[in-house]
């Protein structure tokens, strides 16, 4: 494993639980092979943990134990990092491209997670048998393009929980269109991990109906 990753901050057994290990063997990974598979850049490993693992696992007490899918995985952030966390709940991770499909699946099968399917498609034309419970994304893109691409996977009362930056309120509040167009209801920008992350993460969680 390389030198400069991050020491596991303190907050991370917390918040993964008994599912620590797993937590530890995912992030020595990708740590190992992120940079060479080009899922994480150059600058990432002394911040790998903090910025990314916990930043995603932080969200995972927002999820229902029901089927959760998570929209242009790539290198399992937040999707892996929230099926290792939350064991109790059904993952459908969807990527298009081939390369991160394939870690996608070599990541499942090496950790063991039975909770979690990987599609390789893109989001708008992911044709779902049973509608989701919950749609997941972070860093894919603006809320207002976003839309289009979660709420048709979702089921009528279904909720989006998509991880964003310092701007959430101001995507919000720039896709009045959209949120009239996809029928989004009880939008709420949450702040989580002020007390437990070095960087909190932000949340837009709505219902889709």
């Amino acid at each position: 494993m390389n030198d400069a990753l991050e020491v596991e901050p303190a907050a991370a057994a917390g918040l993964f639980g008994p599912q620590i290990e797993v937590a530890r063997r995912f992030t020595a990974n990708l740590a190992s092979q992120g940079e060479e598979r080009g899922l994480i850049g150059p600058l990432e490993l002394p911040r790998l943990w903090s910025r990314h693992i916990l930043n995603s696992a932080i969200v995972a007490p927002l999820l229902r134990a029901g089927r959760v899918g998570d929209i242009g995985s790539g290198a399992g952030l937040p999707g892996l990092v929230l099926a290792i966390a939350r064991p109790d709940v059904s993952f459908v991770l969807i990527e298009p491209m081939e390369r991160r499909v394939a870690w996608l699946n070599e990541q499942v099968a090496e950790l063991g997670l039975t909770n979690v399917d990987v599609i390789r498609a893109r989001a708008e034309d992911v044709r779902l048998d049973v509608a989701l419970d919950q749609v997941t994304a972070r860093a894919v893109s603006a809320f207002r393009k976003l839309l289009p691409l979660t709420a048709p996977l979702l089921r009528d009362g279904g909720e989006l929980v998509l991880m964003k930056g310092a701007a959430a309120q101001a995507e919000v509040d720039g896709a009045t269109k959209e949120i009239r167009k996809y029928k989004v209801h009880e939008i709420q920008v949450l702040t989580l991990g002020q007390d437990v992350l070095d960087e909190v993460t932000r949340v837009i969680r709505a219902t889709v109906r």
